[in-house]
């Protein structure tokens, strides 16, 4: 396997592909070979592949836990959260129990409108975190707030999540967010800028800042975050209306 670890370091995954699968043409029933062309696929955003191969993993190996895990991922994700809770429940059945886990049932029982469990998962996810995971179970706590409109857990938990995390920037962003309804704009703003300093790959807290910005008429700083969201994500809808509306505003001066 050396050259294929070699493949995988030098960014070449057509090549390990082709190496895994010349491989898995002479031993077909290899759960790890079919496991590693999954990976591949996973890597380059191939998810329909990648799925077709977990699901392959799954015939020969029908207690591979990283196959039943991604595979419930893949349907949480596409909105099949009944599904995926069905893969995650046998993930426990086969003595998995872990905070992660625990969160990603929570999540499930609630998109899944199973409202009666999703507490208890989530208070079991907390008890089994650590400093690694546990500002994302809070953040998903206040995720669940927001949905069910109880803004100031929201709030709480989005601050707890920051105070483990400092460099958690989904909370920041939400935090801004929550600050504004409260008409606290000054720290709304310091939420927004320090979520898109530790995540300038997130286009939502320049989007917010932008808008933020539009509403107070700083209409230059708002062009400037507007295109900074663009970068992030240059399909958004809103960020390409908001940078339409400030053009046909600098035209009019």
């Amino acid at each position: 396997m050396g050259s294929l670890q070699v493949y995988v370091r030098l960014d070449q995954p057509n090549a390990a592909l082709e190496f895994y699968e010349k491989a898995s043409e002479k031993h077909p029933g290899d759960v790890s070979l079919i496991l590693g062309i999954a990976r591949i696929h996973d890597a380059l955003n191939d998810v329909g592949q990648a799925v077709q191969f977990y699901k392959k993993v799954l015939h020969f190996d029908s207690s591979n836990v990283e196959a039943i895990a991604c595979l419930a991922s893949h349907h949480f994700y596409t909105d099949q959260p009944e599904i995926a809770l069905r893969f995650y429940r046998r993930l426990l059945q086969m003595g998995v129990n872990n905070a992660e886990l625990w969160n990603n049932l929570g999540l499930c029982c609630f998109y899944a409108s199973q409202y009666d469990m999703t507490l208890n998962c989530f208070e079991r996810a907390l008890a089994m975190s650590n400093d690694d995971n546990m500002a994302d179970i809070w953040y998903n706590i206040g995720q669940i707030a927001i949905g069910i409109g109880d803004l100031g857990l929201a709030y709480q938990s989005f601050k707890i999540a920051v105070s483990v995390d400092s460099q958690h920037a989904e909370s920041f962003n939400n935090l801004g967010v929550l600050e504004l309804r409260k008409g606290n704009v000054d720290q709304a703003r310091s939420n927004f800028q320090t979520a898109a300093r530790v995540a300038a790959h997130m286009f939502e807290p320049f989007f917010n800042g932008a808008l933020l910005a539009f509403k107070l008429g700083d209409f230059q700083e708002s062009f400037e975050l507007a295109n900074k969201a663009l970068t992030a994500f240059p399909e958004h809808s809103d960020s390409l209306e908001l940078i339409r509306q400030l053009k046909a505003h600098f035209t009019m001066l």
